[in-house]
């Protein structure tokens, strides 16, 4: 039995760990990927391929925590189905941009899109989760629909730090609560996201086994993010993202 656990790669235990804990970022707030794509570039792989390795553990985390929210009888289909169609096409067109995009050029991209990601994790205005009156029909759906299209296109680019942007746009316009919020975050990213991760499978740039150790971990964090409502901590856990993507952008720009 020792044997065997000393023959399992050290970054597959890592992995898990690491999908644990961006699970449960990933469906409270959103910023995981600001973590997880570095550390798979780290890890050796070509920037293609950790963004369409990456793919698994969020459709993973999307899924899991949809699951979730569906046991707690929270829904807001038909809503999130026309937006996260919109944003499926969008995703199409971003997974080729990235692919086409040379490893340097990528990099430094990412390191741009970190830094601009953590003003927004700093300075975003604050979410209040009382009872609002939702605005999901008529030209409200429309203007979403053509809204979530664009978000779609950057999250097949890249995706991080894309639940911040969707859930400021689906409390400040179409006036959700934050429950109901991070219910139609996570579907509308698990569509889109699917149309990413096959774009990047037929242009084989995709590495399981990462992929796979990484999809365990947000599984169990994301199932347990979206039916436990817990903000305990979630100052150090902000403090603690934005220094780590900080130290991580730096390292992407310069070496």
């Amino acid at each position: 039995m020792l044997d065997f656990l000393s023959q399992i790669p050290w970054e597959y235990p890592l992995l898990i760990i690491v999908g644990l804990v961006v699970g449960f970022v990933n469906t409270m707030a959103g910023g995981g990927s600001l973590l997880t794509l570095p550390i798979l570039i780290f890890l050796g792989l070509p920037s293609a391929v950790a963004n369409g390795t990456n793919r698994i553990a969020i459709m993973m985390t999307a899924f899991s925590a949809n699951m979730g929210f569906k046991s707690k009888g929270i829904s807001t289909f038909p809503f999130s189905a026309y937006t996260g169609s919109c944003a499926l096409i969008g995703s199409v067109i971003g997974a080729h941009i990235a692919i086409d995009l040379n490893d340097e050029a990528f990099k430094k991209t990412l390191s741009i899109i970190i830094i601009l990601v953590i003003l927004i994790i700093v300075f975003k205005p604050k979410i209040y989760s009382d009872k609002l009156s939702v605005r999901l029909t008529g030209k409200h759906l429309r203007l979403s629909c053509i809204v979530f299209f664009f978000i779609g296109v950057y999250g097949g680019f890249v995706n991080a730090g894309i639940g911040f942007i969707i859930m400021l746009f689906l409390h400040f316009y179409n006036r959700m609560n934050l429950i109901r919020v991070n219910a139609t975050k996570v579907v509308i990213v698990l569509v889109y996201t699917l149309g990413a991760f096959l774009t990047f499978v037929f242009n084989d740039l995709v590495n399981y086994p990462y992929g796979i150790c990484l999809a365990t971990g947000t599984i169990i964090g994301g199932w347990n993010a979206s039916r436990y409502s817990v903000k305990k901590g979630e100052k150090i856990i902000k403090l603690f993202l934005v220094i780590s993507v900080i130290i991580i952008s730096f390292k992407l720009w310069f070496f």
